[in-house]
C-alpha cells in the first residue's frame, strides 16, 4: 500500500501525524512543500490548502486528527480507548490540543510586548486547565499507554518548551503535571524522530524572520 504525506517541515499537525506512523511503524514516504509559495499539484489535491495530506493510493485524507484516526483504525493495535465515553473524551482533548497550538504559534510570531503578554497569560490559562486534568504518577494522558492524545499535545509542548527556553515564559512553572509528561513526551523515540534536521534552530529563524520583535526578543 501507497502512503505518501505531504508536510511542512515546521508543521506541528503535521508532527501529529509523524509520530502516530512511527508509533504504528507503518512505512511512508514523506514528501515536503513550500506553504509561502506551494506548488499547484498541492493545491489540486489540498482541499484547504493545508499541511497534512495523506495519499493513500491515490486517494486524498487532509485534517491531521482524521489521518490519525484512519491510520489508528487500519493498523491495530489501537491508540484509542475502546469505551465510547473515553474515546469521546479523548477526541475532545485532541481539539484542545489543537488550540493550544493556535495560542503557541502567536506567542512565536508576536509582533509586541503587548501581545506576548497576551498570549502568554492565554497559554497559562490553558496550561492551568491540562494541569488539572493530569495525573503526576502516569507518564502518559491516559495513564500507562501512550494515546492518540499524545501524538497530539507532543507537537505543541515541544515547542511551547522551546519558547519557554529561549523567551523566559515560565510556562511550566507551578505546572508538575504538564512539566513532567511534556519530558516524556519530547523523550519518547517516535516524538524525537519526528522532528525535522536541524529542527530547533529552524523553528525560531522562523519566529525571527516573521516577527521583529522576537527576532530582538531571541539576540
Amino acid at each position: 500500500m501507497s502512503r505518501i504525506l505531504i508536510s511542512h517541515e515546521l508543521c506541528p499537525f503535521v508532527q501529529r501525524s509523524v509520530i502516530t506512523l512511527l508509533e504504528k511503524e507503518v512505512e511512508f514516504e514523506q514528501k515536503f512543500v513550500d506553504l509561502d509559495n506551494p506548488p499547484q499539484w498541492f493545491l489540486d489535491i489540498s482541499p484547504l490548502g493545508k499541511v497534512p495530506i495523506l495519499q493513500v493510493n491515490g486517494e486524498i485524507l487532509f485534517e491531521s486528527a482524521v489521518i490519525n484516526e484512519y491510520l489508528d483504525e487500519v493498523t491495530p493495535p489501537t491508540l484509542h480507548p475502546s469505551d465510547p465515553l473515553l474515546k469521546a473524551i479523548n477526541r475532545a482533548w485532541i481539539e484542545f490540543a489543537s488550540d493550544l497550538i493556535v495560542t503557541m504559534y502567536m506567542i512565536s510570531v508576536a509582533d509586541s510586548e503587548d501581545m506576548l503578554d497576551q498570549q502568554t497569560h492565554l497559554l497559562y490559562g490553558k496550561l492551568d486547565t491540562l494541569e488539572k486534568q493530569l495525573a503526576t504518577n502516569t507518564p502518559f494522558f491516559n495513564g500507562a499507554d501512550f494515546s492518540l492524545v499524545d501524538a497530539a499535545f507532543a507537537p505543541a509542548l515541544l515547542r511551547i518548551q522551546l519558547l519557554d527556553k529561549h523567551l523566559g515564559l515560565d510556562a511550566f512553572d507551578g505546572r508538575p503535571a504538564v512539566l513532567a509528561w511534556t519530558q516524556r513526551l519530547v523523550n519518547r523515540d517516535s516524538v524525537k524522530n519526528s522532528l525535522t534536521e536541524n529542527f530547533e534552530t529552524k523553528f525560531l529563524d522562523y519566529s525571527r524572520t516573521h516577527s521583529e520583535y522576537i527576532r530582538e526578543r531571541l539576540a
